[in-house]
């Protein structure tokens, strides 16, 4: 959890808590996102020898479109980046669900002991339709909140935390029973990893 949603909460706490006019907050908040994502793939390295492919892509979204915010000194960037992160995971599931490659699988196995193929493929089909969903949410929400480059963001931040955290925990119970129907086995749980914030 810490390194999922780690840097989405000091990106929250530096544009609440410092002085400034919003434009300047959205930048300070910006780079300290980007540190707190370096740190945070730093800290996987460290605590597991393992960085996640889902880290890797979220980080590399976050330093490029982060520094495009601050290069150019326009939000749009970093209002746009979930949006393209949601739809690389949704389009890598669709690959697998497509080409019968359980790529999910491949990265959760030991998160869901004993599911079956017919429920790795379910989850799998949720995930990417979560994933589309939330790109076109991010979209609306961002496109109808804050469309200019100096626009307040406060509602769009509010929509990424606390609301987008408590969505994808929401959606990722809503799956356990039918995980259940399909095998999972909740005597040897393992602390299932939540896919990353966007």
């Amino acid at each position: 959890m810490l390194i999922d949603f780690g840097p989405l909460v000091v990106f929250f706490a530096v544009n609440s808590l410092v002085p400034g006019a919003p434009l300047e907050r959205i930048f300070a908040a910006t780079a300290a996102f980007m540190i707190a994502m370096a740190a945070a793939m730093a800290l996987s390295w460290w605590k597991t020898r393992h960085v996640s492919p889902m880290l890797w892509i979220s980080g590399a979204l976050v330093l490029v479109f982060g520094g495009l915010t601050l290069y150019f000194h326009d939000s749009t960037f970093i209002k746009m980046k979930p949006t393209i992160v949601y739809s690389i995971f949704a389009i890598i599931l669709g690959y697998g669900l497509a080409t019968h490659k359980p790529l999910l699988q491949m990265l959760l196995e030991t998160a869901y002991p004993g599911l079956s193929a017919k429920g790795w493929r379910l989850l799998t089909i949720n995930w990417a339709v979560f994933f589309v969903a939330m790109a076109i949410l991010n979209e609306v929400v961002w496109r109808i909140t804050a469309p200019g480059a100096t626009d307040d963001m406060t509602t769009w931040l509010t929509f990424k935390f606390p609301g987008v955290p408590i969505i994808t925990v929401v959606f990722a119970m809503i799956n356990i029973p039918m995980l259940m129907r399909h095998g999972l086995q909740l005597e040897k749980p393992e602390e299932a990893p939540i896919p990353p914030e966007g």
